[in-house]
């Protein structure tokens, strides 16, 4: 099995249950600025349009999950696990309404997580 660059935790997990049932299907991406700086975002799918500057990392909870190209590039080295924490974020995010907001936790991936790493793509 590849080594996953972006995972989730149960508590965000939860908020993502809660979030589905309200907006459908969602996806999330996380800029390299605006609004909350570089926190990741969660959208209806296809609310937010992609383009060949945004990178595919992976899916959580059933949702995918994109980068900014250029964002990707200060982050490809590390494994983000989408978190939440109380409080408001100042963004377009759906979960802002709930009191919550996402957050990323990171970690630098090992030498031998590194071969193995599952690929990205361009959206």
């Amino acid at each position: 099995m590849k080594t996953q660059r972006v995972l989730v935790s149960d508590e965000a997990k939860e908020v993502i249950e809660k979030l589905k049932q309200t907006h459908g299907k969602l996806m999330f991406h996380q800029s390299g600025g605006c609004c909350d700086g570089s926190s990741p975002m969660c959208f209806s799918e296809g609310e937010l349009i992609l383009n060949e500057t945004d990178i595919w990392l992976g899916n959580i909870a059933d949702c995918d999950f994109y980068m900014a190209k250029d964002q990707f590039e200060y982050w490809k080295h590390t494994q983000l696990t989408i978190d939440i924490t109380e409080g408001r974020g100042a963004s377009f995010s759906l979960e802002i309404p709930l009191g919550v907001r996402f957050v990323v936790k990171s970690r630098l991936f090992s030498e031998q997580e590194t071969l193995d790493l599952q690929p990205v793509h361009h959206a």
